[in-house]
């Protein structure tokens, strides 16, 4: 039997709804880390069915480095204004622009295959598509820019 509290210790770990987080542990029979493993893979079969979706709408988000000598620009993209405005969105493309800061990727795709600097169990690809199965939409980066101030 699933408890009230589990589901909502899973759903406070990944921000996916009550009834997935439910359905995973109950096939889990309980066990945290197998639901966890299976909200990763209905993540990657909920991005496979969004991809023909077209994007509608994104924000740009910045990430200046304490030291002020480095800084990111990242255009998350979404289908919709209501995701794009959504606080958890303009979070995960500011942490975005975080890693590209500090990691520096020569290109999407690589930014994609690195493990994401906060949390290095999961990469930016699986990290965007958590954030596909939250908001139930396509997501992107579409592209960042780097900067870094050149010193002699």
């Amino acid at each position: 039997m699933v408890t009230t509290e589990q589901i909502k210790e899973l759903r406070d770990s990944t921000g996916i709804s009550v009834m997935q987080c439910k359905k995973a542990l109950e096939e889990a029979g309980g066990d945290m880390d197998k639901a966890l493993d299976i909200l990763r893979k209905k993540s990657s079969e909920i991005a496979a069915k969004r991809v023909d979706k077209t994007f509608g709408a994104g924000i740009i988000q910045g990430y200046v480095h304490s030291t002020y000598k480095t800084a990111t620009l990242v255009e998350l993209v979404c289908e919709t204004d209501f995701v794009s405005g959504n606080e958890e969105f303009k979070t995960l493309a500011r942490d975005i622009a975080m890693h590209v800061t500090a990691l520096n990727p020569i290109d999407n795709a690589t930014l994609m295959s690195q493990p994401f600097i906060k949390n290095p169990d999961v990469t930016i690809e699986g990290l965007i598509q958590a954030a596909i199965q939250k908001f139930g939409e396509k997501i992107a980066v579409a592209r960042y820019t780097r900067f870094a101030v050149l010193e002699k």
